[in-house]
This record gives structure tokens, sequence and C-alpha cells, in this order.
């Protein structure tokens, strides 16, 4: 049975790796998009579109929206990236639009949430809003892309982090290739 995937795109750097992971959802999954407004800023200045994917878009204000009632049932939702302001209105529950609606459905619908974190450094209110995004049951993953697989361009590194959220919601994939240990 194919997964229903909700991704929510928020505004911090980074829309290549919301754009490479609905690329490889959009093949086999059905998948939801809201792409906040200032995401699609940020987006249209690194030179990233959302369109021509196999997806339906909602609109960041329409709270009426199916995704946005635990009745609708779906797999799990990735916000990617997640900005600071994102991450603390989830990790404080004030859901004020469809993306901080939906992921609060999330959490009490014990569905998977996985928030795609992209800012740096990290200070200590960041720190605790992902430890309570944590501890209400929402993935942390920042976009730290490991290097053992040896990447030559970035889209190897964005692929990198890409895969881990596939394997989180436990798509499969052949993105990158898996660590097998180190021989001395």
């Amino acid at each position: 049975m194919k997964k229903e995937i909700v991704v929510g795109v928020t505004g911090a750097s980074g829309a290549i790796y919301a754009r490479r992971l609905l690329e490889v959802l959009c093949k086999d999954a059905k998948v939801h998009v809201i792409v906040s407004d200032v995401a699609a800023k940020i987006a249209a200045h690194e030179g990233v579109s959302f369109e021509g994917l196999n997806a339906e878009y909602h609109a960041i204000d329409k709270l009426f929206a199916s995704i946005a009632s635990g009745s609708h049932k779906y797999d799990g939702m990735v916000v990617i990236p997640c900005s600071s302001k994102t991450l603390a209105a989830i990790a404080n529950g004030y859901a004020d639009n469809l993306i901080t609606r939906t992921a609060d459905v999330c959490l009490k619908e014990h569905r998977k949430c996985i928030l795609v974190t992209r800012e740096m450094p990290l200070s200590k209110i960041h720190l605790k809003n992902m430890l309570a995004a944590e501890e209400a049951g929402a993935t942390i993953m920042p976009a730290s892309p490991g290097f053992y697989h040896k990447p030559k361009k970035i889209d190897d590194l964005v692929d990198m982090v890409v895969a881990r959220v596939l394997d989180h919601l436990e798509i499969e994939h052949n993105l990158i290739q898996r660590w097998s240990g180190y021989d001395a």
C-alpha cells in the first residue's frame, strides 16, 4: 500500500533538502505539500522550485484542510527545513498555521513527525525546544550530513540527509551507499 506523507517547508535556508525529498517521495507515495510564505521566498532566492511535482499542494492558512484533522489517516510528516520559529511553535503546541497544526496532529496521534532543523549555532532556547519536541514524540534530525560515503558534490550531501529521513519514514531507497564498517 502506498504511504501518505505530509511535507512542510518552512523559512530556513536549505530548500534543496525539501525539493530532493519531494522528488523521491512523489515517485511512490501520496504526498501533501505545505510551503510557508517565507520558505517560498528563500527557495526562490536559493534557485529551488517546488513546482511540477506529483503532489497535493495546500495553502499555509487553510486550517480546514483534511490533513489538519486527526481523522485523516496518513503515515507521517516531515518539516524540512524546519525553522527555529516553526520548531518553537511545534514544541509548544502553537498551531497557528497548517504546518504547525498538522505537526500537532501527528504528535497527538502518535504518528511520525520528523523535524529537519537547519539553524546553527544553536542557542539554549533552540536546544530546549528540540528537547520539548522530542519529548512530545518528534524526531529531531539536524541537516548534518555524514562524510563516510565520500561525497563528491553538494547533491551527495543532500542525498545523505534525505536518505536518513526516508529511513525514518521506513521508505526504501538507494540514495546512498550504506555504512559497511571500516577495516583499518
